[in-house]
C-alpha cells in the first residue's frame, strides 16, 4: 500500500471525486435535471414522500408546485454546498487514501459523507427554509391538510397538525445532501476500474 499512501494515489482518488462533485453540482444546477434524476428521486426521505402521497390525495397539482420549488431551492445551494465538499476532497490524507484503496466500492463517498454530511445540512438548510417560505409552500400545505390530523402523526407531533417551515426545509435538505452523495457514489464506482488500475499500473512500474 505505499502507492496508495503516495501523492500519485491521492491524486487519483481526489480526481474521481472531484469528477463526482462536479457531475452533482451540474445536475443541481439545472432545476429540470434534479427534478428527473433518479438517484435525487430515490433520496427522497421518507416522510417527504409521504407527504406528497397525501397531498396527492386531497390537492392535486400541490405536491407537484412543492417539488418544483424544492428543485429551485436546490439551485440555490449549489454554491453553498460544492465548496464544502472539495474542501474536503482536499483535506483527504494518506490514512484516507489506504481506506479507500482497500474498501469496497463506494468508500471514497463514505468517507467523504462522514466528513462533510451534517456541515452540509447545517449549511444549506437555511438557504432552503429561505426559499420555501418565500415561495409560500408551507403555509399551502398547511391549509391543504387542515383537520386531516396526518400531518401531525406523520411527523411525530401528535400536538399539532402543523408543518413547521423547519420541519419541511430540514426534510428537504436530507434529500439534498443525500441525493448528491448518490451522485458522487455512482461517479466513483463508475470510475472505480480506472482508478485501481491506474494504481497498479504504477505501482508495477
Amino acid at each position: 500500500m505505499t502507492l496508495a499512501t503516495s501523492s500519485v494515489g491521492l491524486s487519483i482518488i481526489k480526481q474521481v471525486l472531484l469528477g463526482g462533485i462536479n457531475s452533482a453540482a451540474g445536475i443541481f444546477s439545472n432545476k429540470q435535471a434534479f427534478l428527473q434524476n433518479d438517484l435525487i428521486i430515490k433520496a427522497l426521505p421518507s416522510n417527504l414522500r409521504s407527504i406528497y402521497n397525501m397531498l396527492d390525495s386531497v390537492a392535486p397539482g400541490l405536491a407537484a408546485q412543492g417539488k418544483n420549488y424544492i428543485a429551485e431551492a436546490a439551485v440555490y445551494t449549489v454554491n453553498t454546498s460544492t465548496p464544502i465538499l472539495r474542501n474536503a476532497v482536499n483535506s483527504l490524507n494518506a490514512n484516507d487514501v489506504t481506506r479507500i484503496m482497500q474498501g469496497q466500492d463506494g468508500i471514497a463517498t463514505q468517507i467523504l459523507r462522514e466528513k462533510t454530511e451534517q456541515q452540509l445540512v447545517q449549511a444549506i438548510m437555511p438557504k432552503v427554509d429561505a426559499k420555501l417560505n418565500e415561495f409560500g409552500i408551507v403555509r399551502s400545505i398547511n391549509m391543504a391538510l387542515q383537520g386531516t390530523n396526518l400531518l401531525g402523526t406523520l411527523l411525530g407531533n401528535q400536538s399539532s397538525s402543523n408543518l413547521g417551515s423547519n420541519g419541511l426545509s430540514r426534510l428537504a435538505s436530507e434529500q439534498m445532501v443525500n441525493g448528491m452523495f448518490n451522485i458522487i457514489e455512482q461517479h466513483e464506482k463508475q470510475n472505480r476500474a480506472s482508478m485501481l488500475g491506474a494504481f497498479s499500473g504504477a505501482a508495477n512500474k
